[in-house]
Order: structure tokens, then sequence, then C-alpha cells
């Protein structure tokens, strides 16, 4: 038989996914379900502290607990990288995903600074290089209005972008198109890439930095972009919270039988 704190945190879940409660709404106070018969104090605040830890309030001197917003970004896949969008338009990957969400967005919502650093052994083995080797690290903070959503930080080998715009520490993407389009007018067009995704427990400077609650993982993000000849153009590491993302691919399916039985 589950403890009470843990019957009451369901019953307040299911609550608040019915709709009972809604997004910014504060649930009674502690006070309140001890005098309505739902447990004792400690019982009561524990059942809000594993709700807090799932991720559906938040809590905070002077706040109370309130339900946090469960309408996440679409983080969406293969189509955010449309070149139509940054080749031939200006809407670079972060806006991609707002327009994809009907959500509005503004320019200063991405800042960025660009230093030249010592490649770690991830980078370098990315990038082909020996650890130690120099890499431009251009990183940014992702924001939906006033709150931080994710950060990026893509490394590239000094010869692919020096003089260009990606080393411009100016906020906001990189000229119209942003990264992807400074890469193509140099001479690297983009042709395919690699994700891989993680989920993991926040550091504390990450936990800052997003303006995580307490308990929220991140969803770390490895990107490897590629020319068509297997050049390695861009190596990235972004940090997503994890509650503020919906991630969605949409592709084909490969039929590998079908291609080697044309090929025969």
């Amino acid at each position: 038989m589950a403890p009470k704190w843990r019957e009451l945190a369901d019953q307040l879940a299911e609550q608040i996914k019915n709709g009972d409660y809604i997004p910014g709404q504060q649930l009674p106070h502690i006070r309140t379900l001890v005098e309505n018969g739902e447990g004792s104090k400690s019982t009561v605040h524990a059942a809000y502290k594993a709700l807090e830890a799932e991720g559906l309030v938040t809590s905070s001197r002077g706040h109370g607990t309130v339900v946090r917003p469960q309408t996440p970004l679409k983080r969406i896949g293969i189509e955010r990288y449309d070149k139509a969008k940054w080749r031939d338009g200006d809407e670079v990957a972060f806006i991609a995903d707002r327009v994809a969400s009907g959500r509005a967005y503004r320019r200063g919502e991405q800042t960025q600074s660009v230093t030249l650093i010592e490649a770690t052994a991830a980078v370098a083995a990315a990038h082909g290089l020996a650890p130690g080797d120099q890499v431009y690290a251009r990183a940014r903070l992702v924001k939906e209005g006033e709150q931080p959503t994710h950060t990026l930080t893509s490394y590239y080998r000094p010869e692919h972008v020096e003089g260009t715009r990606i080393v411009d520490p100016s906020p906001g993407p990189a000229g119209r198109g942003g990264g992807f389009r400074v890469l193509y007018d140099a001479g690297y067009e983009i042709d395919h890439m690699r994700e891989e995704l993680f989920a993991r427990v926040p550091t504390p400077e990450e936990t800052k930095l997003l303006q995580l609650p307490a308990g929220e993982p991140v969803v770390e993000l490895h990107r490897t972009t590629y020319t068509a000849d297997g050049t390695v153009v861009e190596f990235a590491i972004g940090v997503h919270a994890a509650s503020r993302f919906m991630w969605a691919y949409d592709f084909k399916i490969p039929d590998s039988a079908q291609e080697v039985g044309e090929g025969q």
C-alpha cells in the first residue's frame, strides 16, 4: 500500500492533468489541506515536494505552490534545417521552432559569446583534431520571452570560419540565415548531420542559467554537421530544459532491402 503522501500526490497530479488546477494557479495552502483532513502537515508537504520533483508545480516563498505551464515548445527535427529557411530566407533553427509552435519570437532572445579555446576530448574527436588544438566556441543562450529554454555551443575549426560573421560576438544570429548560411557562403554547404540525445541531471551552473525548478532534468544534444564529402564543419552541444520542449521528428522510413534489390 502506498504511503499517504504518495496517494495525495497522485490525487493532486490527476487533478492538475484533468484541468481542475490550471497553469499559474496556486494549489491550496498546506494548512487548508490539513484542515480538510487530507493528512498531516508533513504528509501534505511531502506530497507537494513530490509534485515539484515531477515537474508539475513550482514552489517559492511568497507565491506558494503553483501549477507549472505544460505547453512546451515543439523542437522540430529534419524540417528545422530545411535549406529554404536559412539559405534562401533568414529563419534560423531556433526561430523555426517558434514558428512551428505558433509562438512569437524576437531576435534578441538569442545571445552569444565567441571565444578561441582548446578543444575538449569530445570536440576534438568530432572534428578529427588532437585534444588541446584550438577551435572557436560560439555559445548561445536562447530564451522565450524572459525564460531561458536552452543553451547551444557550436565548435568550429578556425580555418573554416576565420574572418566570418560566425566569430563576430555581436548578439543574435550570425547574420541573415545564421551560421549555416555563413558556412554556405564560405564554400561549406551542409549536406547531412547526426544528432544524439542524452537525458541527465543538470549541473548547479545549468540549473541557475536555465532557471530550472528543483528536480527538472535536462536533455543534452550533440549535433555533428557534415558537408557532402564528409567534412565536419560544426560540432554543437545543446542543453535543453526538459519540460520546455516536445521533440518532434518526421522522416521517411528507409527500405534498405528494396535499395539492394534495385542495385542488383
